[in-house]
């Protein structure tokens, strides 16, 4: 007998073998579902779309004729609330003091570690210029056990939530103080604590993995209800948001109800290539309703309403049991994408020139508290001075510190080193001991001891 035939037969013998269920039998089974359609109903109760209107007037939405989404702001290009009749930010002076510190420790640690690539010192790096309030503002509304996914541009988040400049160096130049054992390339942070996922070099990566984190840290909350509730933050640029990784995750974040804040920074190229090449419709913000998602813009120049945004999307998320948020981002990056890039090949200079003039994060939080009395020219050429000299010593420190052990390129993939691994290290020995003159092992600390 055929498995098809087979198959059929079973199927008739098991529904012989039950006794009918009339499920649609009756009012009550009939209509009493949400997705029911009621005889006479105005609107769509279908399962996909249970609340839509009927109408007799065929018409296809038009993007462009929809009213583009708001961005949300609260102090202008001047340091001044734009609604004179709100309350200033509910921040106190030192709390934003410490924020525009952070800012310009990333600026000037930016600047330096830019002209050391240029040096040959480095290999690699990648500044944040034009999106430090978008890292500042929104890393000081989280809290120490939230959970931080970041992309590359997100030194400002590390610097709110406690990285050290010796780190920002110790990982840049791959040293023994490496929380990552020299195993990533520059600007690929990590830390345990606070939580911060190791940056990784592949473009929205980490979008689909904040979503599951998230998701796991909803199952424990659930199973530990003692635990204090926690969010996952997931940082990208709208480049990453063109890549499969973003429409999967959101959309697992909301048919799972997943605590988490998806924030993008839009700042006008991915690499390259312009917004105006990446999509066609209303930026990044259109896509989180389209997934059912709570959504805001806001002004990306304004570390105020970041705050205020990623306070509120950090409350929404542990609403409810857990939901996402997604906030867009708007600023403009200022500098080229990496010390691979020349964005004047793709941009005028001009442009660029006049962001950097005109309105940024630092510039506008600078006039703030100048307005306020907290901030002077002085204060400000000596506080840089300060930073750049600090910045210069971890610098040199760094640099002349070695590398880590040879042994650590085989650990902790495995909880222990394989049999496998143990060969691959012995055959490494061999070779180095071998061939001495043909590889240097003095960068390194104990050289080649421990591969046995």
């Amino acid at each position: 007998m055929s498995t098809n035939l087979l198959l059929r037969s079973s199927w008739r013998v098991s529904c012989r073998s039950r006794p009918f269920t009339p499920w649609l039998s009756g009012p009550a089974r009939r209509w009493g579902s949400t997705i029911s359609q009621r005889p006479g109903s105005d609107r769509v109760h279908f399962p996909g779309a249970i609340n839509s209107k009927f109408t007799s007037e065929m018409s296809f939405l038009k993007a462009s004729d929809l009213p583009a989404i708001p961005t949300y702001r609260v102090i202008d290009s001047d340091g001044e609330l734009v609604d004179k009749t709100r309350d200033p930010p509910s921040v106190s002076d030192e709390e934003v003091l410490k924020w525009y510190m952070n800012m310009l420790t990333v600026s000037v640690m930016d600047v330096v570690m830019f002209e050391a690539q240029r040096q040959g010192r480095l290999s690699f790096y990648m500044v944040s210029a034009g999106e430090e309030g978008i890292a500042g503002g929104s890393a000081a509304a989280l809290i120490p056990d939230d959970v931080v996914f970041a992309q590359y541009r997100e030194a400002g988040v590390f610097q709110q939530r406690g990285f050290t400049l010796k780190d920002f160096m110790s990982q840049l130049f791959a040293n023994t103080n490496d929380t990552g054992k020299g195993r990533n390339m520059p600007v690929h942070y990590g830390q345990n604590y606070p939580r911060m996922h190791t940056i990784s070099s592949p473009l929205a990566t980490q979008i689909p993995q904040a979503a599951g984190a998230a998701y796991a840290l909803k199952l424990q909350d659930l199973q530990n209800p003692s635990q204090s509730p926690r969010i996952v933050a997931c940082y990208f640029g709208e480049g990453a948001a063109s890549e499969g990784d973003f429409h999967a995750a959101l959309n697992i974040a909301a048919t799972r109800s997943c605590p988490i804040v998806f924030l993008c920074r839009n700042n006008g190229y991915a690499i390259s290539t312009p917004t105006l090449e990446q999509y066609r419709g209303d930026g990044i913000a259109s896509r989180g309703v389209g997934y059912g998602i709570d959504t805001i813009r806001v002004d990306g120049n304004d570390v105020f309403a970041i705050n205020e945004a990623m306070k509120e999307a950090r409350r929404r998320a542990l609403s409810e049991g857990g939901r996402p948020v997604l906030i867009e981002a708007m600023s403009y990056r200022v500098s080229h994408h990496s010390t691979s890039d020349d964005s004047f090949a793709y941009r005028a200079r001009i442009e660029v020139e006049d962001w950097k003039r005109r309105d940024n994060p630092i510039i506008r939080l600078r006039k703030w508290l100048e307005n306020k009395g907290l901030w002077s020219e002085d204060q400000e050429k000596e506080t840089r001075e300060t930073l750049r000299k600090a910045v210069l010593k971890e610098f040199g420190e760094a640099e002349r510190e070695k590398k880590p052990p040879l042994r650590e390129a085989f650990a902790d993939v495995y909880e222990d080193i394989t049999e496998e691994a143990r060969e691959q290290m012995k055959e490494l020995k061999r070779i180095l001991e071998t061939y001495p003159d043909e590889y240097d092992l003095r960068p390194y600390k104990d050289g080649a001891k421990g591969l046995d």
